[in-house]
């Protein structure tokens, strides 16, 4: 991976983004905000998942009113989500947020964002501003075709215009703590914009691919754009957006940065692809594996393992996993081989291997 890009850091409650601070993940509730308890709840269960920061959607007073319990209770910084209305803003930095979400060009003009950008201020919280491709201005769109661009490098263009005039408007008022998105549903577009922003600018940046789409779909295409920008160097905080539970966001975006060498799996779980020597049901035994891990991990247990390995037959198993610390294969008749740092243990039917295994991961567990 690249050398990380040196932005500028900045704080949401005890949470470092950007500055070097490890890259964290981020995720967004769809419970009504209005319902403090859902609300909260949805953010433990989140938390647990492993996410690091929280967005809320702040759609009139009455989630105002809501945000204030939910900041002061939830395990992890809340950003608050607004669209169009200040006195939403300013609401919401009153109740607690930790930071705020906002486009400046589309609450009313430059004395409403400098009433915004001064009570951020003086609250000490960021704002995160950004760009998406659905939101460019028709007219900015329209005015670089005409300069001969095609649809694509125009998008790129006017992402980059965009989110940049958006940072320059907060900081006309003397505001900086500010991280910026740039995001497309296009993949491509997302990569670029991302890229020539960064490489003009020290803001924090927050990565995603909008509209990413259902988890079939929106986990390759969050991967790929997410992953290019990670392995550049580039990027301080993602979301993965998907039509889905939000703990697959979380549990997505944790994966690409374990894949990115961004953060540790301990243990990372590996398991081959199915073929005609797998004798054993492989699918549903690595599926147990992950849940056991899952589980362990997410009740806050710390587990001294670096690598397990679920294969599907012995040709896979202690040969080509032989640096697991623990393992589990296919044998003949039935049966399970679990090893340990590429030694065999024993040949068990396959529960009781399974049960063998797990008691093994368990005694790694603190």
């Amino acid at each position: 991976m690249s050398r990380r890009r040196q932005s500028r850091q900045i704080k949401l409650n005890n949470v470092a983004v950007g500055g070097g601070a490890p890259v964290t993940v981020q995720s967004m509730t769809n419970t009504d905000t209005r319902a403090a308890a859902a609300t909260l709840k949805q953010i433990n269960e989140l938390a647990a998942s492993g996410c690091d920061i929280i967005r809320c959607a702040v759609p009139d007073e009455a989630a105002v009113s809501s945000m204030k319990e939910i900041c002061a209770e939830s395990p992890i910084p809340v950003i608050a989500d607004i669209h169009f209305d200040y006195r939403l803003a300013l609401g919401v930095i009153s109740s607690g947020a930790h930071a705020i979400r906002l486009n400046p060009g589309n609450i009313g003009g430059p004395e409403r964002v400098r009433q915004v950008a001064e009570a951020a201020g003086e609250s000490g919280i960021p704002i995160r501003v950004g760009a998406n491709a659905g939101s460019i201005s028709k007219s900015l769109l329209s005015e670089l075709r005409t300069d001969g661009m095609n649809t694509h490098d125009s998008i790129v263009e006017g992402l980059v215009r965009s989110a940049l005039e958006q940072c320059r408007l907060l900081e006309d008022f003397g505001f900086k703590d500010i991280k910026v998105a740039l995001k497309a549903s296009e993949v491509t577009a997302t990569v670029e914009a991302c890229r020539r922003f960064a490489a003009e600018t020290d803001y924090p940046l927050h990565l995603g691919v909008t509209e990413a789409g259902t988890p079939a779909r929106g986990i390759v295409k969050s991967s790929v754009g997410i992953g290019a920008l990670l392995l550049d160097g580039i990027g301080d905080t993602i979301r993965v957006s998907l039509t889905a539970d939000p703990v697959e966001e979380v549990l997505c975006g944790i994966r690409i940065l374990e894949a990115c060498g961004l953060r540790e799996a301990r243990p990372e779980i590996v398991s081959c692809p199915t073929c005609g020597r797998t004798e054993i049901e492989l699918i549903a035994l690595a599926e147990r594996v992950e849940k056991i891990v899952n589980t362990l991990k997410a009740s806050g247990k710390i587990l001294e393992l670096n690598k397990i390995a679920v294969m599907g037959c012995v040709v896979n198993g202690p040969g080509e996993a032989r640096d697991a610390d623990l393992g589990i294969a296919g044998a003949s008749g039935d049966k399970v081989a679990i090893f340990k740092y590429g030694k065999t243990v024993g040949v068990f039917p396959q529960e009781e291997g399974f049960e063998r295994l797990k008691a093994e991961i368990l005694s790694f567990s603190h």
